[in-house]
């Protein structure tokens, strides 16, 4: 009914014109006081006339309308399902439709060929950089005693390097992903190993009984997850320690004896200085650092917004709750519900 009524609008002016000749006749034959009786027939005529090029005129504005829509909501825009045009007026219009398709494409390719550009190079350099670093690791090594501390940072330029690969590798997920059935205790205690160092260093605890479950995901990148947790919870902890355990114990479908029916949740719990209230909706978006990030200088707002880029791509999801003073916990829920390919 709105789309017959936004028709009507447009055509106004033109059923003003079909009426004007009847009404103009009318007061003729008002006026020679002759017999309403042709008046009435030219009415009818014209009325007949009016609904039939009404109708016709609907009809071809509705199909234009629906193959506008069917274009604009497509994926890709694709010029060629419209009709040929009836008139000079639709063929500069589609013509000048065809040229800014064009220029947006053009645009396109520049952007993604820039994109790939910079992929290459950074990805270079975070190849090329390792060897400095792990140079400069042996160089370390040999008095670790007095080097404690330059390895300390040595150790932090490694997680950057990591941080950028693995936001290089995350535009194109799908096709570095290896999903497998992984020991969840494996994952957890090869990043405890990784950052061992920092935990001795900073004189910080870490509660972890060992995990028996598994999950299907991918090792490799829900390790990196895991270790940006960790990173994060390390860089914010300054007395206490860490605290990682199982939010709940799944109930096991003991016919197929492979299937949670409820979700494992991982939860990495610490007593460091917390997250606002008002920041806390936000720190899985790009770039977001929050107003203690931003105080201490350490944040980047990357780390958890990949993170949560990677769990959704898994097919997982991740959330926090964080009270300000008196820690985070950052939840890990291993459901393979959606996987996502980027």
């Amino acid at each position: 009914m709105k789309l017959f009524l936004d028709y009507l609008n447009k055509i106004k002016f033109h059923i003003l014109l079909m009426i004007f000749p009847t009404i103009f006749t009318g007061i003729i034959f008002f006026l020679y006081q002759l017999s309403p009786e042709p008046v009435l027939y030219v009415a009818l005529l014209w009325l007949l006339a009016g609904l039939t090029a009404c109708m016709t005129g609907f009809s071809n504005y509705r199909k234009k309308l629906q193959q506008l829509t069917l274009v604009a909501t497509a994926p890709d825009i694709n010029l060629s399902r419209m009709d040929t045009p009836s008139d000079q007026i639709e063929s500069l219009q589609q013509d000048i439709m065809h040229r800014l398709n064009q220029m947006r494409m053009n645009v396109e390719t520049a952007d993604q060929k820039s994109l790939e550009e910079m992929t290459d190079y950074y990805t270079m350099w975070a190849h090329q950089i390792k060897t400095p670093i792990f140079a400069l690791r042996l160089l370390l090594q040999e008095n670790p005693s007095t080097n404690k501390e330059a390895l300390a940072e040595l150790f932090k330029i490694e997680q950057y390097v990591e941080m950028v690969l693995g936001y290089l590798r995350t535009e194109d997920m799908s096709s570095d992903l290896t999903l497998s059935c992984c020991s969840l205790d494996s994952v957890i205690r090869d990043q405890i190993h990784k950052y061992a160092g920092i935990f001795v260093s900073r004189k910080l605890s870490l509660t972890y009984d060992g995990i028996s479950e598994s999950v299907l995901t991918d090792e490799k990148w829900l390790g990196f997850v895991i270790g940006q947790i960790f990173s994060n919870a390390l860089k914010y902890t300054r007395t206490g320690g860490i605290h990682i355990y199982l939010k709940n114990s799944p109930v096991r479908n003991y016919v197929s004896n492979i299937t949670p029916t409820t979700p494992i949740t991982l939860v990495i719990e610490d007593t460091g200085i917390g997250i606002r209230a008002e920041d806390l909706p936000r720190i899985f978006e790009k770039g977001y650092t929050g107003v203690n990030g931003r105080e201490s200088n350490r944040a980047t707002g990357i780390g958890l917004y990949l993170c949560n880029k990677i769990m959704n791509c898994l097919g997982h999801r991740i959330y926090a709750v964080s009270e300000e003073g008196k820690g985070t916990k950052v939840f890990l829920e291993f459901s393979q519900e959606n996987l996502t390919m980027y």
